[in-house]
Order: C-alpha cells, then sequence, then structure tokens
C-alpha cells in the first residue's frame, strides 16, 4: 500500500501540508497495520519523532489489552468492510502515558478488493473518560471514605442475592452503627468526625475478603455485604473481627479514644429473600444491639419485627395522643421531714390510651426519644408541671417547687435554654421553683457540653438535681465541676433496705459524699418504716416515695395540700400519711 497523500498524482503539494498539519491526529495504515503516514499533531500528541514511527506496526502504540482487541477483531474487520467509526483503544505516548482515543478509518479498495489508501482520525477522550467515570464514582461511592454508597451497596445486592439463588450460597448483611460518633461530632468537631468516618471504613475494609462489600449506607451507619460462606459460624467470626478491629485506640485532635459499634445481622435466605427485607431486618437487630448494651452484635430473630410493627403503631399512637389530649400528669411529693413540709413535686407524665388503657412511661419515652416527638412531648410536660405549679403558689402554697425530668435529646436541643425561659415568662412560674432532673448517663455522654447547658440554667436560678444517682458512671472527678443543687437517690438502692448490707453502704456513701461536695440529697422510692428510719439515721431528711403518697392528679394533690393546711405542712395528718413525724 502507497502513502495516500504522496502518491496520488492529482495531489497538490498543499494537500500533502494539509493532511501533515492538520490540527487533528491522522495516520494511514498499509495492509499489513504499518505507519505509512501520520500528521504532525499525532507526533505532538504522543511525543514521536517521525523516523521513529512510520514503517511500524500501529498497534506497537496500543496497550496490551487494545493490542490484543485490535489484532484479534478490529483490524481483521476494517480490512474486510473497508471502514470503522469511533473504535475505542488505549495509545501510550513515549512517556508511558495512556491515552483513551477514538478512532474512525475508512480505505478504498482496488478491483480484486485489495486495499489501496487508507486514512485514520483520532479523538483523544481520556478527559471525557475521566469526567464519565468520575461522574460514576460520584454516582456510586461514597466521597468520603471512598467505599460504595447505599445505591451500588443495593445495585451489589441485588446482583449477590440472583447469584446466591442459583449457586445455592448464603448471603450475609451486616448493618453496623458506630456508638459515639454524635459525641466526636458534638465535642471535636465535623472534622474529627469526618477522619473517624475514614477510619473506620479503613478498619471494616481491612477485616473482609475482596469478593465482599463494605459500605457506607449514611451518616456513621456501614453495611458490610458478606457473599458466599456456608458456614453459618462465619458471619459471628466477622462481626467479632469488626469489634476487635473498631476498639483498636484510635488518636483524634491528640485525645486518644476508643470506638466501638453496634452491629445487626441478617442472613439470605433465612432472614428475608430480598435485598430490602434483609436491610431492615439487619438495622432491627442492630437496634437490638444497643439496647442490650451497644459494642456487640445480634442476629435478627423474627420477634424484632414484631416489635419494629408495635413501635410504630405506637409512635403513630402516641403522635395522635399529643393532639387528643390523653397524656396527662400526676405529682408525688417530695417532702423535708425536720419541719414536716411538703416542698415539692416531682411530675409525672401519665398515658391513657382509648384501647390500651394506661401505658407506662417506660414504653412510649424511648419512642419519642427515637422519633422526635419528646421535643414537643417534653414542652407539653414542662408548660403543664409550671402551669400547675404557678396556679398551687396563686392559692398560697408559694415554697412548692416543681421536678421536671428531662431527656438527653432535649437538654442537646439547641433552642433548649430558649424554651424553658419562654415556658418561666410565659406561666409566671419564677425560676428558683423549677427543678430539672436528669440522669448521670445523659451528663457523662457529652460533659463539655453538659456543663455549659447546665451552668445556662444555673446561672438563672434554675435547680438542678441528678436523677437515679449511682445507677450510672458516678464520678467524683466530673460531679464536682457541675453545679448541681442536689442528688436524688436512686430507687434501686433504697428497695433493699435494710436487708441488703451492700445497698446500704453505697446509701451511706453517697450521703457522705454529697455532704462534703455540699450538694442536698433527696431519696426516692421509701416505701416502709424501716427505709426511713435508716435514712434519717443518716442525716437524710429528704425523701419521696409511696410511703408519705403515691403520684396524684392535680386535683387529688391540690386537697393534699390543703388538709396539710398553711405552710404545706403534713404532720397532723394521719389519716393521708402512716407516719406523723416528730
Amino acid at each position: 500500500m502507497q502513502d495516500p497523500v504522496s502518491s496520488r498524482s492529482d495531489s497538490p503539494l498543499n494537500y500533502q501540508e494539509l493532511y501533515l498539519r492538520t490540527p487533528v491526529m491522522m495516520h494511514s495504515i498499509d495492509s499489513s497495520g504499518r505507519l505509512v503516514t501520520v500528521s504532525d499533531f499525532w507526533l505532538e500528541v504522543l511525543g514521536y519523532h517521525r523516523e521513529e514511527v512510520i514503517g511500524r506496526l500501529l498497534i506497537d502504540f496500543f496497550t496490551e489489552s487494545s493490542r490484543i482487541f485490535a489484532k484479534e477483531i478490529a483490524l481483521p474487520r476494517f480490512f474486510r468492510l473497508g471502514k470503522v467509526k469511533e473504535v475505542p483503544y488505549q495509545m501510550v505516548k513515549k512517556n508511558g502515558e495512556v491515552l483513551d482515543v477514538l478512532v474512525s478509518a475508512s480505505s478504498e479498495c482496488s478491483a480484486d478488493g485489495a486495499v489501496c489508501y487508507s486514512m485514520a482520525g483520532i479523538v483523544d477522550v481520556t478527559q471525557r473518560k475521566k469526567a464519565e467515570e468520575e461522574a460514576q464514582r460520584l454516582a456510586h461511592f461514597d466521597s468520603l471514605t471512598g467505599q460504595p454508597n447505599r445505591y451500588l451497596l443495593m445495585d451489589r445486592l441485588e446482583h449477590a442475592l440472583a447469584q446466591a439463588d442459583r449457586e445455592g450460597h448464603k448471603v450475609g448483611v451486616m448493618f453496623v452503627d458506630l456508638d459515639r460518633f454524635k459525641w466526636v461530632n458534638d465535642t471535636l468537631g465535623h472534622a474529627a468526625g469526618d477522619t473517624l468516618l475514614k477510619m473506620v471504613a479503613a478498619r471494616l475494609q481491612g477485616c473482609v475478603r475482596k469478593a465482599d462489600t463494605v459500605a457506607r449506607f449514611g451518616g456513621d451507619e456501614f453495611v458490610v455485604l458478606l457473599y458466599g460462606f456456608d458456614d453459618e459460624d462465619e458471619p459471628s467470626s466477622f462481626a467479632r473481627r469488626f469489634l476487635d478491629a473498631l476498639n483498636e485506640p484510635i488518636i483524634l485532635q491528640g485525645i486518644e479514644l476508643s470506638n466501638s459499634a453496634s452491629i445487626g445481622i441478617a442472613l439470605y435466605p433465612l432472614d428475608g429473600r430480598d435485598a430490602g427485607s434483609l436491610l431492615s431486618n439487619a438495622d432491627a437487630a442492630m437496634y437490638r444491639a444497643k439496647e442490650l448494651g451497644r459494642n456487640t452484635y445480634k442476629f435478627f430473630s423474627p420477634w424484632m419485627n414484631a416489635r419494629v410493627t408495635e413501635k410504630l403503631g405506637m409512635e403513630n399512637r402516641l403522635r395522635n395522643a399529643l393532639k387528643a389530649g390523653e397524656l396527662f400528669l400526676e405529682y408525688q411529693p417530695q417532702l423535708d421531714l425536720r419541719n414536716c413540709r411538703v416542698t415539692g413535686f416531682e411530675a409525672l407524665v401519665r398515658w391513657r390510651d382509648p384501647q390500651e388503657g394506661l401505658i407506662p412511661p417506660a414504653r412510649f419515652i424511648p419512642i419519642a426519644e427515637e422519633t422526635g416527638l419528646i421535643y414537643p412531648l417534653g414542652e407539653w410536660i414542662l408548660r403543664s408541671a409550671c402551669e400547675q405549679a404557678r396556679a398551687w403558689q396563686r392559692s398560697g402554697y408559694q415554697s412548692v417547687r416543681i421536678a421536671v425530668n428531662v431527656s438527653p435529646k432535649q437538654l442537646q436541643r439547641y433552642d433548649f435554654i430558649e424554651m424553658v425561659e419562654t415556658i418561666l415568662a410565659e406561666t409566671g412560674l419564677p425560676a428558683d421553683c423549677l427543678e430539672i432532673e436528669m440522669t448521670e448517663s445523659m451528663i457523662m455522654a457529652n460533659i463539655q457540653e453538659a456543663i455549659t447547658t447546665l451552668t445556662d440554667l444555673k446561672v438563672r436560678h434554675i435547680h438542678l438535681a441528678i436523677d437515679d444517682f449511682g445507677t450510672g458512671h458516678s464520678s467524683l472527678v466530673y460531679l464536682k465541676h457541675f453545679p448541681f443543687d442536689r442528688v436524688k437517690i436512686a430507687k434501686e438502692f433504697i428497695r433493699a433496705i435494710p436487708d441488703d448490707a451492700d445497698d446500704m453502704a453505697i446509701v451511706h456513701a453517697i450521703l457522705v459524699m454529697a455532704n462534703i461536695l455540699k450538694l442536698d440529697v433527696i431519696a426516692e422510692g421509701v416505701e416502709k418504716r424501716s427505709q426511713l428510719d435508716f435514712l434519717r439515721g443518716r442525716h437524710c431528711n429528704d425523701m419521696q416515695g409511696f410511703y408519705f403518697s403515691p403520684p396524684m392528679s392535680a386535683g387529688e394533690m391540690t386537697g393534699f395540700l390543703r388538709q396539710g393546711g398553711s405552710g404545706n405542712r403534713i404532720c397532723p395528718y394521719n389519716s393521708l400519711l402512716p407516719l406523723a413525724v416528730h
């Protein structure tokens, strides 16, 4: 085959110059695939001199995979048909850089069908392909961790299930949720949180096989797809491996932290035959793992679905109950036995469901916290309690203080202080007549934030109390930094007095500690005379419990106060109290 530029008798010199100088990669090959002519731009792009390429095989400038494709498929097809359009190849520059190109070519044949002339144009699509690949990456991979996102996970899970169905394999879906991520984000900042997520992704990836997938599902949630195992103990082994890897200490902003996670596991085909069911069931198992104390794993069981359904139904009913007025407050008096006075009341929320009857707070408060209903519910409780306390004050009981429990979710909300101030202003209740109770675990979950919030409450003259003291993460080191007014000894320790020596020792230690820190103490759950005698013998005089009065409605409690006479005195009324305190 001749040079299609120089051999044509009807081609003037400027035609040859046009071919060579065109700003397009062009080349011509002979019937054996060797380069006959190339444009200057072809040489410029690939970085060669003309004498280095003329006479060499075109495929010498291809990558290995493109060379095989051209030799076995593309070039034979071109010589047979005389033309090709946008054939994808990868060409290699002299410096080793790889270009993605599309080659379109045509040829002229002699009467016997032999190729006389050929001409090819090359379009460099490297940047376009990179852009397409980046778009694909952004669409299917998490930008922070580089792991597959939920969309790619769903695609891989669907394929894994189809293949497992054909081949009889098992598939495991593991839902992994970090236990302390919010604390890291809130305390150390989002940059530290991002670093933690990347480290977690890397550690999970280091625990799985090549056939498995570690995907970031969203937030601090990861899903691990295990494919092709026969031993049913294998998911447990992976779960333990994950927990061990995540428990390894990490350094964030110079602080050494030990992380943990809760893991839920669902298996195909035992726990579901489609992607949605498996993910949902693994998620339910993960929440069960959290309820069991976190830093553990749990396999899905059918009763979890029933529990999830029950929780969803209760959420909807609770939402309607807030609107329908099915919630109400009861009040339990708090007494100072030194002067025989009612000093305050603890407000306790109740729910009377039309179908089920009275539902205990232990059932609906956790659901309110999970769903965000705790915000409107908590605001309603605080407002109703403050309104009632103010009504009692207007009736002459000026020293009455109202105690209201708050949820960790409420305390962490950005507008909590503003909400409390608004309610006090609208109800007219003095700030020093409100006591906010919170548990130790709520405070210790985010110490710095808790100190700030509690200090904001304290400077507004609102009283602060630790509820259920002794059952959480009690620490004198931290306790001395919090602006509390008093601690409430948990009823779990009062219940066994005077039969349990350990509980008596704990109560005695709490009283001594509170005295050293100049904190008031109130014992809750007092039900027996022996308990009262033990507490008074150790100078604990503030109490509440069924021994004095069960929780009552506002109307019943008003009657309680009236029978006590002026100044909230309760001692003379043995008909109400089993004990006359002298």
